[in-house]
């Protein structure tokens, strides 16, 4: 796993506990949006080369 997966289900988790904790303001679901981003976005951008094509399975 790279920073940007790990820090992506970091994200995940803050918004999480924070969110069923209690009361959690509108500006914390943020961190859901930008979790779930960044999490697809890397896991996308692993999957392809540099050039920008996919690698032969």
């Amino acid at each position: 796993m790279d920073l940007g997966i790990v820090s992506a289900v970091l994200m995940l988790t803050v918004w999480g506990v924070i969110t069923f904790r209690g009361d959690a303001p509108g500006w914390i679901h943020v961190l859901l949006t930008l979790g779930v981003f960044l999490l697809i976005y890397r896991i996308v951008v692993r999957g392809t080369h540099r050039d920008g094509t996919r690698p032969k399975t």
